[in-house]
């Protein structure tokens, strides 16, 4: 059922900048920007994430008490995707990158805000 995720952003060149590096840090591609549209499309593994300008004109906001997450294979791709979207104009939140015991469920866990302020999470299921 689920197809793709969008967010808007009033600054597209800094959001590529941001997503192009945490995507490539963890072996996807560099975002195709398609400026007619004012968007710029991600895929990878069967996912497709989309940045664009609103189409009403109105400013980008962020989705309050919502996070957008990531599938990592290994608790490293974790850490470089959290590594890259700092360098790359991202802002570490919450704890820092590590383990969090959720009982029987441990999962690897690194928070980021976008240059638009939308919360992202890299997570890996430990077990």
């Amino acid at each position: 059922m689920y197809s793709h995720h969008m967010v808007g952003s009033d600054d597209l060149a800094a959001s590529k900048k941001f997503y192009d590096a945490i995507f490539t840090a963890v072996g996807g591609s560099e975002g195709i920007l398609d400026e007619e549209r004012g968007r710029v499309t991600y895929t990878h593994k069967d996912g497709i994430y989309i940045v664009t300008r609103p189409r009403n004109g109105e400013p980008a906001t962020i989705a309050n008490g919502s996070t957008i997450g990531f599938a990592m294979d290994t608790p490293e791709q974790c850490h470089a995707w959290h590594e890259a979207g700092v360098a790359a104009g991202g802002t570490a939140i919450e704890d820092p990158p590590g383990l969090r015991d959720f009982g029987e469920k441990k999962l690897y866990l690194a928070y980021l805000r976008d240059p638009t302020g939308h919360k992202l999470c890299a997570l890996h299921v430990v077990s």
